[in-house]
């Protein structure tokens, strides 16, 4: 009997057997690629979050402790690749003569390093003026004091004379928070920013300068050991290598026992990233999830697409004395063949798909996805045949013809309208999120275990569900009492056959309202996951651009502004507008934040504004506001809570004056909060008209220069930096650049490869639905098609059906599918709000992919009617013997 069961489904089945083994197949391979992907992934963010770190620990070393011991203790218990002693010594304040004018400042850092250490922290410091020999002053102190290479500033030490010191060269530090960082001290009593006057000096000279003061004050000087770790020895989740790095620094800090204190800078970075790798769990379970359950789907489909037929031969089976146990058995074999058959072609696939972007190195970790993809599809596969099998075996002979009865009765979900319940309860929970500002990661401050609230993917699994189950309700309706406007919608195709087309299949309407719900869902996936991705990757590249400020920026110093160089920045050919920027350093009481002048009707040509910048969301009012308010100035949201400012209110600030380099109180008027601007920095900034902060300090100077670039932008940049050759320490960016380093955050998440693997797949998964799943139903209809043959009914009639229950099937199930996409992926935007820094204004539609997916489907349809059509076309006598 097992072999001539065998042989019949080879004979009889082998179209609906390999069609069911290749839904198989892309369930395996999407799991298994996705899993892949998610590996990968997180193994990029580690890399990314290693990279950004210039220094991963700096350790204090204890006063009176000798930090050779301390070096050998790290030795010991971290290998390290790179360490460097650094110094630090407070000032009471440095000073300089220049002219007829002294300029002082108040409180101080003098750093004291090697020469070796800013080859091997090439991050840590950056030469804007003269050379590296000698002593170095920051930005900042520089403006403040108004020197240069060549000048002299006196450093005013505590407990010690003042001493002077020849000033060679003007430097930024661009990891200044961490470099002072306060290590080895009580959380929430660090102080809030790094000192706004540094001076750099060579170590040897450093040691000679503190020893007075260090005799004198010893609680003023301090000792810090920078560390560097093989990279090469941490794991590649990012979640394990925190973890192994925190407790390197717990075993260092243990064999030192009090003598040093560790401020891990390697950890933090991978607690961010640890974020980050829950983000894109969150991604794979949002957007991969949906494409694994329509696989499973599809794959059941197919497989119970000839339950009727195989209900009537195991009926037909038990009346010659099978038993129960030999039809499960039965069934239990063309499952087993399915599953070998799928599995198979679905490891491969995988394989095939991650070799080209996988480390050879690495495989073993997608086994483990692969085995766990294999257990799911075989599982599934054994569920599709063993289970109906022993259900309709279970009971009596004439199953079959009860079945028929049972199939016409309205399901329990449609009369328990789970449907609606489900789109209720779905839209309550989106609505309650986008409400309250739900955040689906959190990072609650003082735990260190970062957590996602998984609850949020109630809302979208709901909505999922709920309109998978409604187009099935109004597909059944529309067949059912609705039948009418399906009579009108095929009457172009059937003419005069119209009604019995209709009357056809209204009486199919479970199997055409299950197809139209498949399609439906297929098109759902595509559409959201598309969408969704397009919309992720436009809003990576407008972080960049907020980042860098434009397509190109140049900035340079108060001292040598980038605004002297305009009007030849604007000659570049290919730029379309170049518009200058002031940078300057304000006080809001005792906190110093970033201050830009702009002018506002004029910035928006050289850069993007958005309304997700601002606290009204109204980037055009807000700026015309600012406008006509000559003192006003715009303020970040921290700033706005922490001295609880109101609209109108006067804000006092302090601005540097460019004739005497003193800081003086300048009145604003707070007009606006700006939540984020080109290239301001995440916490506390102020936006103000270039032309009041110009008169009010003196000086008209742009410090930045924003190009928006017609063509190449990398091409602008060229030609910018030869202009900018002619001011020494002049930078100019790209926004290729900047979307290159800020994607080691969420971004970091590379939606582009996840994309690839999502859409490719769906395109197939909507070629097959639309295909398979026709052609096999309507290939069980073949005998009620042979039968009107050989009553006379000519190709043409045939045709008229068999093309209004394709188009009914693909046209309904893309209308409602696309229109779903969207929805949904409106709702993921909502609740995945967190990855966007802006929130995205408007979704991003991939018009090119959608219509390839109508193609696809459409042909896919085209081909299954063909086929079954010219089957169909000459009477099967063998068939009509068999019915």
């Amino acid at each position: 009997m097992m072999g001539l069961w065998l042989k019949r489904i080879w004979a009889e089945r082998s179209g609906r057997t390999i069609g069911a083994a290749v839904g198989l197949a892309l369930t395996v391979a999407l799991l298994g690629v996705l899993g892949a992907f998610i590996t990968s992934a997180s193994g990029t963010m580690t890399a990314h979050a290693v990279a950004s770190v210039p220094v991963d620990w700096q350790v204090l070393v204890a006063p009176g402790v000798d930090p050779s011991t301390i070096s050998k203790e790290i030795d010991a218990a971290a290998s390290p690749r790179v360490l460097q002693t650094v110094g630090y010594a407070d000032a009471a304040g440095f000073s300089a003569v220049t002219g007829e004018t002294t300029q002082k400042t108040g409180p101080g850092k003098v750093l004291g390093i090697a020469p070796e250490y800013r080859d091997r922290f090439p991050d840590q410091i950056r030469l804007l003026l003269g050379t590296w020999d000698g002593v170095l002053i920051a930005q900042q102190t520089a403006a403040n004091l108004h020197v240069g290479p060549g000048d002299t500033v006196t450093i005013e030490r505590i407990g010690a004379p003042a001493v002077p010191v020849p000033v060679a060269g003007v430097v930024a530090l661009p990891n200044a928070d961490a470099v002072f960082q306060a290590v080895g001290v009580p959380k929430g009593t660090a102080p809030l920013a790094p000192p706004d006057n540094v001076l750099i000096v060579p170590m040897a000279q450093w040691a000679a300068m503190v020893a007075p003061q260090q005799t004198a004050r010893p609680d003023t000087v301090r000792i810090e050991l920078h560390v560097r770790l093989d990279h090469t020895r941490l794991l590649p989740d990012p979640s394990t290598a925190f973890v192994q790095v925190q407790r390197m620094a717990n075993h260092l800090e243990a064999r030192v026992a009090g003598s040093a204190a560790v401020g891990d800078n390697l950890a933090a970075a991978l607690d961010t990233a640890r974020e980050d790798a829950l983000y894109a769990q969150v991604l794979f379970l949002f957007l991969g999830a949906p494409g694994i359950v329509l696989a499973i789907l599809f794959t059941v489909a197919i497989a119970t697409s000839g339950a009727d037929r195989r209900r009537r031969e195991q009926a037909l089976l038990r009346i010659r004395g099978a038993s129960v146990i030999q039809l499960v058995r039965l069934a239990g074999i063309e499952a087993a063949i399915l599953g070998t058959i799928g599995i198979g072609l679905g490891i491969a696939l995988t394989l095939l798909s991650v070799m080209a972007w996988w480390p050879k190195s690495d495989l073993g970790q997608v086994l483990v996805w692969l085995i766990l993809a294999a257990v799911i599809g075989l599982a599934f596969a054994a569920a599709a045949f063993v289970v109906p099998a022993w259900r309709d075996a279970s009971g009596s002979t004439v199953s079959a013809a009860q079945a028929e009865v049972t199939r016409t009765a309205r399901p329990l979900w449609e009369r328990l309208y789970l449907d609606v319940g489900f789109l209720v309860v779905g839209g309550l929970l989106v609505w309650r999120m986008a409400s309250t500002g739900y955040t689906i990661v959190l990072a609650t401050e003082g735990v260190t275990q970062v957590s996602v609230h998984y609850d949020a993917f109630l809302a979208p699994a709901l909505l999922w569900l709920g309109v998978g189950l409604l187009w099935m309700r109004l597909s059944r309706f529309a067949l059912g009492p609705g039948r009418a406007a399906i009579r009108w919608a095929v009457a172009p195709l059937a003419a005069g056959l119209a009604p019995v087309v209709s009357s056809s299949l209204s009486r199919q309407r479970l199997r055409i309202a299950r197809g139209v719900a498949l399609v439906a869902l297929a098109f759902a996936f595509a559409t959201s996951t598309a969408v969704f991705n397009t919309t992720y990757n436009a809003q990576s590249q407008v972080d960049a651009q907020l980042t860098n400020g434009a397509d190109v920026t140049v900035t340079a110093t108060q001292a040598r502004p980038a605004g002297t160089l305009l009007a030849d920045l604007r000659r570049i050919p290919g730029v379309a507008a170049a518009e200058p920027m002031m940078h300057r350093f304000a006080y809001v009481g005792s906190d110093l934040q970033d201050i830009f002048g702009i002018n506002p009707v004029q910035i928006g040509n050289a850069t993007t504004l958005v309304d997700a910048y601002f606290g009204n969301h109204d980037a055009r009012s807000t700026l015309e506001l600012l406008r006509q308010t000559r003192d006003g100035v715009l303020v970040s949201e921290e700033t706005v809570s922490d001295f609880q400012l109101q609209p109108g209110d006067t804000i006092n600030l302090r601005l540097q004056s460019a004739q005497d380099h003193q800081y003086h109180v300048v009145p604003f008027r707070f007009v606006g909060i700006a939540r984020e601007f080109p290239t301001a920095p995440k916490d506390s900034f102020l936006v103000a008209n270039a032309s009041y902060v110009a008169e009010a300090t003196g000086s008209s100077a742009a410090e930045v220069v924003l190009m928006r670039a017609a063509t190449d932008p990398e091409a602008v940049a060229t030609a910018a930096r030869l202009v900018a050759a002619a001011i020494p320490g002049a930078a100019v960016t790209t926004l290729g650049e900047t979307q290159a380093i800020i994607s080691s955050n969420l971004t970091a998440v590379d939606l582009h490869g996840l994309t690839g693997i999502e859409l490719v797949f769906a395109i197939l998964m909507i070629a097959g639905i639309t295909g398979l799943v026709l052609a096999l139903g309507l290939s069980e209809r073949r005998r009620n098609f042979a039968v009107m043959t050989a009553l006379g009914a000519k190709p043409r009639h045939l045709r008229a059906f068999l093309w209004s229950e394709g188009l009914l099937v693909v046209v309904g199930g893309a209308a409602l599918g696309l229109a779903t996409g969207l929805g949904l992926a409106q709702v993921l935007v909502t609740i995945l709000a967190g990855v966007f820094d802006p929130p995205p204004e408007a979704l991003f539609i991939p018009w090119l992919y959608l219509g390839v997916t109508v193609i696809a489907a459409l042909a896919s349809s085209a081909a299954a009617v063909l086929t079954v059509a010219s089957r169909s076309e000459q009477p099967d006598l063998e068939m009509l013997r068999g019915g």
